[in-house]
């Protein structure tokens, strides 16, 4: 293998040197001078692209005024915002630089044409430029800046000259386009990341990946029904089209994520189920018990290095269902209890799980706490067992 691929190597260096020899002897053969001319205008437009995307500043102009001019084949270029020069290239960068008001070049507009201007009055007396064109630079329906492609002889503009400082302000403007819906995209995905970190820790990640990680040599077959449970878990947990669910459905991903701590924690963890029938199909929005489950294991278990248990009950109250999850951990004193769930304690999934139960089912239902130092902690959730509206994906 290594001698075929090396002989493939070796022949596609050679196919590539042979290409590059007959550029060079003969190039009119490969390209015309209008080919040659559009590949220097596309290298120019396409140099531009990375260095824009980035949004218009002075940086990034810098970056790019090059790769214009080339691209406008004008004497100068300048790239400005609506108030300043971002950045100049060409005759007259004496007197004409990056950071100068724009009235010592031009006066400044909000118009959205593009405008010719064949009697420049430039401050500078010895300055050699006499005409401009200036095209807008148009985000939406807002003029953002301006692309100016500068002569220093007025009386030879052609139209022509006009249509492609059009065309390079319509591209810079379409890469200033996308770098903001970029940026609003980023800010969107960082609002859903945490989000999403909200009803999955983080925590719980890195320790599920290492209990499975140390079941690998020693019970492999153990191992691989850990991953599956693990990814089993991680796909209900992020499955964003299931904002609600019934009952059981959640009830059968805790069972998950509890043989996921189990491999952690051994004969430490006891956990005890049991919840009526006849509420199994109620509807509770989805990942609201597990983080309670969650939260009775890193506080009642993690701490200690005893036997723990962890029950959880779930009881039919009439009209409403009533869940405990309960761990005969060191408990809480009351300010930290309602810190716990008030988010002021630090921790999100309490106050996370109690602002969605209130927002579906009304500020009657919701989370409480009962806990004691010592005496271990009982969160409890009450919700409607049916409620108008609200269904299970």
């Amino acid at each position: 293998m290594d001698v075929v691929l090396g002989i493939l190597i070796g022949l596609g260096l050679a196919a590539s040197a042979w290409a590059a020899q007959r550029l060079v002897w003969n190039p009119r053969r490969v390209l015309s001078p209008e080919g040659v001319a559009m590949q220097a205008a596309l290298h120019a437009a396409t140099a531009t692209l990375p260095h824009l995307r980035r949004g218009l500043r002075r940086d990034t102009a810098d970056e790019a005024i090059g790769h214009l001019r080339a691209l406008l084949q004008a004497p100068a270029v300048a790239l400005a915002d609506r108030e300043a020069i971002l950045a100049y290239d060409g005759v007259g960068h004496e007197h004409h630089r990056g950071g100068d008001p724009l009235g010592g070049l031009l006066t400044s507009g909000r118009d959205t044409r593009v405008h010719v201007e064949t009697h420049l009055q430039c401050s500078e007396p010895l300055c050699p430029l006499k005409a401009a064109i200036v095209a807008p630079l148009v985000v939406g329906d807002s003029r953002i800046g301006s692309l100016i492609a500068l002569y220093t002889d007025g009386g030879r503009l052609r139209i022509e000259d006009t249509r492609v400082a059009q065309d390079a302000a319509s591209l810079v403007a379409a890469q200033l386009e996308l770098a903001m819906l970029e940026a609003q995209g980023e800010r969107l995905a960082s609002a859903e990341l945490r989000a999403l970190r909200a009803q999955i820790s983080p925590h719980f990640i890195y320790n599920a990946l290492a209990a499975v990680a140390s079941y690998i040599h020693s019970r492999p077959e153990e191992a691989r029904e850990l991953l599956t449970d693990f990814a089993e878990f991680t796909r209900y947990a992020f499955r964003r089209e299931r904002p609600h669910v019934h009952l059981a459905d959640e009830l059968t991903y805790v069972e998950k994520y509890l043989r996921l701590e189990h491999a952690r924690f051994g004969e430490r963890l006891h956990v005890r189920l049991e919840v009526a029938p006849e509420i199994l199909q109620a509807v509770v929005p989805v990942l609201s018990l597990q983080p309670l489950v969650e939260n009775a294991v890193r506080h009642g278990v993690e701490p200690r290095s005893g036997v723990v248990h962890v029950t959880i009950v779930g009881r039919d109250l009439g009209g409403d269902v009533e869940l405990r999850v309960s761990d005969d951990g060191p408990g809480l004193d009351a300010e930290a209890a309602r810190a716990a769930l008030d988010g002021s304690g630090g921790g999100i999934g309490l106050p996370n799980v109690h602002s969605r139960l209130q927002a579906t089912f009304g500020p009657a239902y919701g989370l409480e706490i009962e806990s004691e130092p010592g005496e271990g902690t009982t969160v409890i959730m009450t919700l409607p067992k049916f409620r108008a509206g609200v269904r299970a994906a």
